[in-house]
């Protein structure tokens, strides 16, 4: 068994994109193992979507739109890491009608 460690990937879901898309996103959020929701009311921080845990030092993940993408931030095994980011990759994709990939 793998130690949990800090992960991290960006992927192509832009800020920029239009509106349609991006009102898609919490679909994408949804079908993913773990969902709880968004930070609120002292769990995790407000408005950002969370899964797992809300506390960071536990096994959980989280994403931020940053200007390059949706960056995904996790703190798990790299084996389950890798599967789900392979997930939500597949599900975004299906989703929101183009290819997402990880940004180099």
């Amino acid at each position: 068994m793998d130690d949990i460690e800090n992960q991290e990937c960006v992927l192509n879901i832009r800020y920029d994109l239009p509106l349609e898309i991006w009102d898609k996103v919490m679909l994408v959020y949804e079908k993913m193992p773990g969902w709880l929701g968004y930070g609120k009311n002292g769990n995790g921080e407000e408005g950002i979507p969370y899964w797992f845990s809300f506390n960071e030092s536990e096994k959980s993940i989280f994403a931020s739109v940053e200007p390059g993408g949706l960056q995904i931030i996790g703190n798990m095994e790299e084996k389950e890491w890798s599967s789900w980011i392979t997930e939500i990759k597949k599900n975004a994709t299906k989703i929101l009608g183009f290819k997402v990939v990880e940004i180099e």
